[in-house]
């Protein structure tokens, strides 16, 4: 639905972010809502509740100097409750996780040999 008669819909796992006269407003659930845009109110933007995946490839220098790809599999959603933080607050969430992720990779597998690390990896997986 448009905005033409003041209503939106808001799709299943998903939140909008309404906002009036340019300022943050409320969080809107799914289900159809009335919008006025007379009054200034607008939706600023959609945000996905759906569990997304990011696949972030690292290549790290061990201890003992030989060099290996990582490939780290994140699975990631935004909390409800914390919705407006998630669409105000975070430029680009793939590039910032991917960001924190490649750091991690980098410092914890930095400081283990290669036999540490397939240990290390090997009874994650066990």
């Amino acid at each position: 639905m448009g905005n033409l008669l003041c209503l939106v819909q808001v799709d299943q796992s998903t939140v909008a972010i309404k906002e009036t006269f340019g300022k943050y407003d409320d969080v809107l659930e799914p289900g159809c809502h009335c919008v006025s845009w007379i009054f200034g109110s607008q939706l600023a933007g959609h945000l996905t509740l759906r569990v997304q995946q990011l696949d972030v490839k690292c290549e790290t220098k061990t201890k003992d100097n030989v060099f290996v790809n990582v490939v780290a599999s994140i699975q990631y959603r935004a909390l409800t409750d914390k919705a407006s933080d998630a669409f105000y607050k975070l430029s680009n969430t793939r590039a910032q996780i991917q960001a924190y992720v490649f750091d991690v990779c980098m410092e914890a597998f930095g400081n283990l040999t290669l036999k540490c690390m397939y240990l290390f990896i090997f009874c994650l997986f066990d």
